[in-house]
């Protein structure tokens, strides 16, 4: 078989593809020709339509310039006109004229390829000679580079004045109010996102709530008791947000997820070894806890047994490090609050000597700083914080005082304020978000007050605001830097919200505009439902369906929708007793226990109604009195009649 020529094959395609091989091939479109594109062509079609959308916007950006013009031209001839008025003018138009016969010359040469595609340049970069733009511009072009920075900071002023004032910037116009229980609500935790807020107090309980899922109700979705019979001292949420870290009166910390599963227990320690290093963990109860800032799952301890231990999620059965605060003298001291630095570098310990004892987290043995009498000995300083830049430390000690101290200077304190009352081993303190202001809390005793929230200026320790929350002590404060809302915890078992509409973000604004949901009766199971999932298939019940239909099921059954029988008042009615029970036993002692008669001598009882009995017979005599002879007497004799019947020889006798 030969093969075709060239100009067979070109017939063929003249001709068009040969249905035959079509058919043959098993698809029409075969021996069709491909199409072909001009890539060159395309891109030079692009470029004109790109050149033309551009010569329309510069048009009409360059009218709307000359009308901008215009109008500022009006306004500065109806003001009083300035030199530096007219000069800015004159400049404009200047560059207005530039731009109009740059523009002019661009369009002669239209076929050109060195035209601007995109918005016009801004004036001022048009003016400056050091400005050699390049000529294939295509995007976005950069901002205009401004000159006259200082006017802009003189018109700014009053705006940097009123931010300045950090009392402006409390978010306190609103407020919502979380039910937590009866007792003092002694931990507050807020996960890093804001989402969830997680409460403990001295009733033992832990309670969640979720400000997206809350409605206007504002309940909590869960609730648990992960420590039994423990007071909750301390709740946080890891950086991740994915665990919370409890610490209670006892001497073992737990670690549990968002849910409330529990992820680790810390192991308790030998309390019969002396050297407490040697220990694998707390002898006594704990005081509080913190996370780490930067690294996941590791957090730290604080305890009766005169140690601060460090923990690692993924080990619970022995701790990372130990440290151990001792006084001057070498003795042992107990801590009573600690915190990480921001950094997580530092440990900070306040101990019940009233010293401050800060270490390098990865050197055990010496503290870094030690203060010795930073707060009055024997008293529970109960909260020490770094500010956000870690230069300040505030201490919340419990000689009703509050420290702030530079920790690249820590001989002695920056300030000091006094006059602040704490009946509570967990009172906060905490920074503002911008780190201008120091919140803490106040305690009052029942009936003598309410608790407050003071704000104090951190530069000049002003006493600057104040909030009166609740009439009792204010224990817990926390200030999120992302929701921008503040959340108290008080010794009358509430936890207050409070937020601005216009300076938060979501958290309480989330829920406050959710109507409170009705609870749906057809939601409700019609009975108690056991479930057996390895029963005999005989004895398994059958499950439980959709509640709608089986109550109009139930409603229909006469014996399933039977009203109830109300309580019976008074004596009785319709076959049943009355109000002192149901049963005919229950009527019987009702009703002995009234009889009053007095059976102490029964012939008497029985002999009263002899008289009535014979003059009137009723209930024996007239059953006999067909059959029943006459009753007969014998005749009784007297004393006298017997003596003189008797024998000669009874008489001598006698």
């Amino acid at each position: 078989m030969e093969r075709p020529g060239p100009s067979e094959v070109t017939g063929s395609d003249a001709s068009g593809p040969d249905p035959q091989l079509a058919v043959t091939m098993g698809f029409t479109g075969f021996g069709k020709k491909a199409r072909t594109f001009d890539l060159e062509a395309m891109f030079e079609q692009t470029r004109r339509t790109a050149v033309e959308r551009s010569r329309k916007t510069l048009a009409r950006e360059k009218e709307e310039e000359m009308n901008r013009e215009k109008e500022l031209r009006r306004q500065n001839e109806d003001i009083e006109p300035t030199s530096s008025g007219s000069n800015v003018v004159r400049d404009c138009s200047k560059s207005s004229s530039r731009d109009t016969s740059s523009s002019e010359s661009g369009e002669s040469s239209g076929s050109s390829d060195d035209e601007l595609i995109g918005p016009p340049l801004p004036l001022k970069m048009m003016k400056e000679p050091g400005n050699h733009i390049e000529e294939d511009i295509v995007g976005p072009l950069p901002p205009p580079l401004y000159e006259d920075a200082e006017d802009d900071d003189d018109d700014d002023d009053g705006d940097s004045e009123e931010e300045e004032n950090p009392v402006q910037k409390i978010p306190d116009s609103h407020e919502i109010t979380l039910k937590h229980g009866t007792k003092t609500v002694s931990a507050l935790g807020l996960d890093p996102s804001g989402a969830r807020l997680v409460t403990g107090g001295y009733d033992y309980d832990v309670k969640f709530w979720d400000f997206a899922g809350m409605d206007a109700s504002f309940k909590a979705f869960r609730s648990l008791q992960p420590c039994e019979c423990h007071q909750i001292k301390s709740l946080q949420y890891s950086n991740t947000g994915d665990m919370i870290l409890v610490v209670s009166g006892s001497s073992q910390a737990k670690v549990i997820d968002r849910d409330g599963f529990e992820v680790m227990e810390c192991i308790k320690g030998d309390q019969y070894i002396v050297d407490m290093a040697n220990t694998k963990g707390h002898t006594a109860m704990l005081h509080t806890g913190s996370w780490h800032p930067k690294i996941k799952g590791e957090f730290m301890t604080c305890s009766n047994d005169a140690t601060v231990r460090t923990w690692e999620v993924e080990n619970p059965r022995k701790q990372r490090s130990v440290f151990k605060p001792r006084t001057v003298q070498g003795k042992k001291v107990i801590p009573t609050t600690c915190t990480y630095s921001r950094d997580g570098n530092l440990i900070a310990a306040a101990c019940q000597n009233g010293s401050i004892q800060i270490w390098d987290r990865n050197l055990t043995v010496h503290p870094k700083f030690h203060y010795k009498q930073a707060h009055d000995p024997g008293t529970d300083t109960s909260c020490v914080t770094f500010s956000y830049d870690g230069n300040v430390l505030a201490s919340r000690g419990g000689d009703d005082t509050l420290k702030l101290w530079d920790i690249r200077q820590f001989n002695k304190p920056l300030f000091s304020a006094s006059g602040l009352p704490t009946m509570f081993p967990m009172t906060d303190c905490c920074f503002s978000p911008d780190d201008k202001l120091v919140v803490t809390g106040t305690s009052v005793q029942r009936g003598c007050g309410s608790g407050k929230l003071v704000f104090f200026e951190r530069r000049t320790f002003q006493r600057v605001y104040e909030i009166d929350i609740t009439d009792a002590s204010v224990v817990r404060c926390l200030w999120h830097p992302k929701l921008n809302q503040i959340m108290v915890g008080t010794g009358n078992g509430l936890a207050k919200v409070y937020y601005d509409p216009n300076k938060s973000q979501r958290g309480a604004k989330l829920c406050v505009v959710k109507t409170q949901r009705k609870a749906k009766q057809a939601e409700t199971l019609t009975q108690d439902y056991i479930i057996t999932p390895h029963a005999l298939p005989m004895f398994r019940e059958p499950r439980q369906r959709s509640t709608r239909k089986q109550l109009e099921k139930d409603r229909l059954d006469p014996l399933k929708s039977h009203k109830p029988e109300p309580p019976v008042a008074g004596p009785g009615r319709g076959g049943r007793v009355g109000t002192h029970g149901g049963t005919l036993s229950s009527y019987i002692v009702k009703n002995i226990a009234l009889d009053k008669t007095d059976d102490s001598n029964p012939r008497e009882a029985i002999l009263r109604h002899a008289k009535a009995a014979e003059d009137n017979p009723y209930w024996v005599s007239p059953a006999y009195s067909k059959t029943q002879p006459k009753t007969m007497f014998a005749q009784v004799e007297s004393d006298d009649e017997e003596t003189k019947n008797e024998p000669e020889w009874k008489k001598r006798k006698i």
